[in-house]
């Protein structure tokens, strides 16, 4: 007989998750999955992502961090020609 698993999600305050950033980003990481709460009201969802979906898929279009890369102005240009071809 197979044993269905239920995901416990936890309910956490903003604040609670603006304090303790790495320690949920760690759970997360985990598997766990938070629903934040502001004033007592659910704000957004806090999970895991999913590896094999869309959101596992990257791709890099501009590395900032690297020396010698594009100024934003150049890069702001270089989109809206982009957009624009792609309407």
């Amino acid at each position: 007989m197979a044993i269905a698993t239920k995901k416990v999600q936890r309910i956490i305050g903003l604040k609670e998750l603006r304090e303790n950033m790495s320690t949920y980003i760690r759970q997360t990481e985990q598997g766990k999955s938070f629903t934040v709460v502001r004033r007592s009201r659910p704000v957004f969802k806090l999970v895991p992502v999913d590896e094999w979906g869309d959101e596992g898929t990257w791709e890099t279009v501009v590395d900032f961090r690297k020396e010698g890369g594009m100024s934003i102005d150049k890069f702001i240009t270089a989109m809206k020609r982009f957009d624009a071809k792609n309407k």
